[in-house]
């Protein structure tokens, strides 16, 4: 195998490859990336059981001087082609052992390890793909990823429930005290699915997409999920297990609902919540929001320990109802707040120990529900 390219193109490439690496494994082998030279393309895979990725690099300035396969700790030879000083970079398999990257004036040699140990990973390619517009599907993550669970105690809480019905995808994730939902329309009919995809394959996911603005095709079985777009496959494991139904806690009815600018809301609770105490059991900023007589909303939090915070904050329209009391959690509403794009955000309480949705005027799809903490 003896091959030569741009070295941009082949950290470009390296970059996406390397978020399918473990950071720990019992599995020494899958620290490695799977090269495969052809004659005018290298096809490089990783996985760390959670997800697998696939980088196909086609491009001018590669030549092929001869093809081969190897495999070899993705760690070493990242960083070896993230600091070498050179436009290109030499590649030649030497004895079948190790490869000799040379740059310019620096050269490196790296032992392999046994390809043949590598697994064999089977990436989806069913007939029927559902079409999802890439803006799409990162604005889905996120807006809901977030409010998924980070312990493992309820593992099927630790993802988003991708779920395909009435030609709508449903897309919920919650950690039991608060909930994202978004519903959205698909451009390509599907048959029904209902998966949960776990919030670390997303956060990877949406690092690779950023910058893409083509379609994403997916390819959904009971156990993984493929996403193909432009010259990358990413497929993630599903979590197992049934996922809660989450729309039998959405209030009904609303006695109060309040207008707010968006981003003056956040301002303040992320002001009064510097002082706010915290939470035990969760460890959050707790805070408290009153509507008073003359229509105007007070943020306040008191701490024995530290001291007491305070802002008033206008709505920005007419509100609906009046008197009401409630503490929750700043670091909650802050999350909310950060994932809308509208301007103005309502807030619609159905009373002062039940959950509360907030909407957002440019976020029709958008739903995000927290539960209230009790008060004295």
């Amino acid at each position: 195998m003896i091959f030569s390219i741009d070295r941009d193109v082949l950290l470009n490439h390296l970059l996406i490859v390397q978020k399918g690496l473990p950071s720990k494994t019992p599995f020494p082998i899958l620290n490695a990336i799977k090269l495969e030279v052809e004659e005018d393309y290298i096809l490089f895979t990783s996985s760390n059981s959670d997800i697998s990725i696939q980088v196909h690099l086609e491009d001018k300035s590669l030549n092929v001087l001869q093809t081969g396969k190897i495999a070899l700790l993705g760690k070493y030879f990242i960083e070896i082609i993230r600091r070498v000083n050179a436009n290109r970079v030499e590649i030649a398999l030497v004895e079948d052992k190790l490869i000799v990257i040379k740059a310019d004036r620096s050269e490196f040699k790296l032992h392999l390890v046994d390809i043949d140990d590598y697994p064999a990973i089977d990436f989806l390619d069913l007939d029927e793909p559902i079409l999802m517009d890439s803006k799409m599907l990162k604005e889905i993550i996120k807006e809901t990823n977030f409010a998924t669970a980070s312990s493992e105690k309820r593992p099927i809480l630790t993802g988003v429930n991708f779920k395909y019905k009435d030609n709508g995808l449903y897309c919920v994730a919650t950690d039991s005290y608060r909930l994202a939902q978004k519903n959205v329309k698909l451009r390509t009919h599907s048959k029904s699915f209902d998966i949960v995809i776990p919030n670390k394959s997303l956060d990877e996911l949406t690092k690779i997409i950023d910058n893409l603005n083509d379609d994403i095709e997916l390819y959904i079985n009971p156990n993984k999920v493929l996403f193909k777009f432009s010259n990358i496959l990413f497929q993630t494991r599903l979590l197992e297990g049934t996922y809660p139904d989450t729309e039998r806690i959405i209030p009904s009815e609303y006695p109060v609902i309040i207008p707010f600018n968006k981003e003056e809301l956040l301002g303040a609770v992320e002001r009064v919540s510097l002082l706010s105490p915290r939470e035990s059991s969760h460890n959050l900023n707790i805070i408290k929001l009153q509507l008073k007589t003359d229509q105007t909303v007070e943020i306040s939090s008191t701490s024995n320990e530290i001291g007491d915070a305070m802002e008033e904050v206008i709505p920005t329209g007419d509100i609906s109802g009046n008197g009401l009391k409630i503490a929750f959690s700043a670091k909650y509403l802050i999350d909310s707040l950060k994932s809308f794009n509208s301007t103005e955000v309502y807030i619609s309480f159905a009373g002062e120990v039940r959950p509360f949705v907030i909407k957002g005027n440019l976020d029709q799809d958008l739903l995000h529900l927290i539960l209230p903490v009790r008060i004295d």
